[in-house]
């Protein structure tokens, strides 16, 4: 497959970097109190467990913590903060906030400022910026330290709202708050993700003025600013900058952000660069596996196989590999077109019998659908399932929206009959199978043939009520929130984003349109009448 210079853009920058800004002072990452995982004790390390193994997110784990109690488990404070900290590193917000008030409301464990500070991030992630503003507003005065107001401003800053990020910008400067680069680089993000040019530049020139230092988390802003804006010398400043700093330590992801923005302006040799200088950063890592991980990615972006090979061969000498590595491997392959390589790595996986992700099968049944092998595909699915493996929405989606693609309705319907007589009617539930359904059935010049590709979908396929803009692009090509920077194989994922939001969006209107009859349960798909 040829190197494609446009396409290296387009995926480059739908990669998700470990976060440096905001609230991530806060976050398991950078956190100094933080204890990884293999320095936990028994009871922590058997309680978190439990949690983990809830693999739904919007699932309730407050009987298991009850359970945990009632049983005799320990339930010391650092414990559960730690377990938080942890749940929220891997985005299971709703978990966290509920283990977070549980430790109030059932254990009567007063909360620090920093657990203050975290518990106003996850409120809003999972209920929203007015809900975090209720909460803040009757956080007692004393507890609404820097670390809680830096917090606020990362939760404005996420949702884009300017004049109250500013607004909380200057309450922070009233206060004697705003003397660290961790205040600033918020409102300097919030900047470049909405594009106020000019309110960036006069922000670093007062954090210059006011003899504020750069940090990591600002380098890698103006390095995404300036890739942004194609400044191919702005890059450049900034990678001499942290060069030529003595004070600042350069790490992989420094280099990495480089090359991606190198990538950007079209310099695939300083992109390269930048990547051989991260690669010498791996021994001195505190993660070397994500290194690894992600520079495989990054060269498979820049079209270079051998490289690719290269790392994974280092990787696999000196490091026990995991599911992460097998899906940056097999993503980096699918890259070049090389399915047969991705296959074999897929069999070692399945040879070494590590705990069952289905992301890494997923990327081999996307690849089947996209070159039409459907027998091959399904047969796959098959294994799988014949093998115990706990199939999820992308799994069946995949291959039905290929089929919705290429107008075999039928063969789409009956692989969603499967799923709902494998999965149960919750699989129909998911909102993003249902906005491409409606997608196609639009297609169709007929209502009642659309009614009739519900139908036979049948009952227990409840259609769920959706607003408008709540099923994004990405929700419709795989799992947004697990799945992060190697989602898709070689072909273009960013080509037809823009049109195909916009069809989403005109979906998501429709499911108001539909005939009321079809605005509840459908009827039995499945019934002994069918099927007898």
């Amino acid at each position: 497959m040829p190197f494609s210079l446009q396409f290296a853009v387009q995926f480059v920058f739908s990669f998700r970097f470990p976060k440096r800004t905001g609230v991530s002072l806060y976050s398991t990452a950078t956190d100094p109190t933080y204890h990884h995982r293999k320095c936990w004790n028994g009871a922590l390390n058997n309680l978190y467990g439990r949690i983990s193994r809830v693999g739904d997110r919007n699932a309730c784990i407050l009987p298991i913590l009850d359970e945990w109690i009632e049983e005799g488990g320990n339930a010391e404070k650092d414990d559960l903060v730690t377990i938080i900290k942890e749940l929220r590193q891997f985005k299971y917000y709703k978990h966290a906030l509920e283990l977070s008030m549980w430790m109030t409301d059932k254990r009567y464990f007063s909360l620090m400022k920093a657990d203050v500070a975290i518990r106003l991030d996850l409120i809003s992630k999972v209920h929203g910026i007015e809900q975090a503003e209720n909460y803040f507003e009757n956080i007692p005065k004393q507890l609404k330290a820097l670390e809680v107001y830096c917090t606020l401003l990362n939760c404005y800053a996420h949702v884009k709202l300017v004049e109250k990020a500013e607004a909380t910008m200057q309450k922070m400067r009233d206060l004697g708050f705003a003397r660290t680069p961790l205040v600033y680089n918020a409102l300097l993000n919030l900047y470049y993700k909405t594009g106020n040019t000019d309110k960036f530049d006069v922000l670093l020139n007062v954090m210059e003025e006011s003899g504020i230092s750069c940090d990591r988390c600002t380098y890698g802003i103006r390095l995404s600013a300036y890739a942004s804006a194609s400044d191919h010398e702005g890059i450049d400043k900034v990678v001499a900058e942290w060069e030529s700093n003595p004070g600042f330590q350069v790490d992989w992801i420094n280099y990495s952000v480089a090359a991606n923005g190198y990538v950007k302006v079209g310099n695939v040799e300083r992109a390269l660069e930048m990547l051989e200088k991260s690669e010498k950063l791996i021994s001195s890592s505190e993660r070397p596996r994500a290194v690894y991980e992600h520079l495989m990615t990054q060269y498979a972006v820049l079209g270079k196989k051998d490289d690719v090979v290269r790392l994974w061969k280092l990787y696999s000498k000196h490091m026990k590999i995991y599911n992460k590595g097998y899906i940056a491997i097999i993503t980096s392959l699918l890259k070049f077109g090389d399915v047969e390589s991705a296959e074999k790595i897929y069999e070692e996986w399945e040879s070494r019998e590590l705990t069952f992700d289905i992301r890494i099968p997923n990327h081999l049944i996307g690849a089947y659908a996209r070159r039409g092998l459907f027998d091959k595909a399904e047969a796959f699915l098959n294994r799988i399932i014949l093998k115990g493996g706990k199939l999820d929405t992308r799994s069946w989606f995949t291959l039905a929206r290929l089929y919705l693609d290429r107008n075999q309705i039928e063969k789409a319907v009956e692989l969603m009959r499967r799923a709902l007589l494998t999965e149960g009617p919750q699989w129909m539930h998911d909102k993003r199978v249902l906005a491409v359904c409606l997608r196609h059935m639009k297609k169709r010049p007929d209502l009642e043939g659309a009614e009739e590709f519900i139908r036979q979908l049948g009952d227990n396929c409840v259609i769920p009520s959706l607003e408008p803009g709540e099923v994004e692009w990405d929700d419709l090509n795989g799992d947004k929130e697990t799945s992060g920077p190697l989602e898709a194989e070689g072909t273009s994922r960013g080509k037809s984003t823009a049109g195909t939001c916009k069809d989403v969006r005109e979906d998501e209107a429709d499911i108001e349109k539909f005939p009321e009859q079809f605005s509840g349960t459908i009827g039995m798909l499945v019934s002994t009448k069918n099927h007898s």
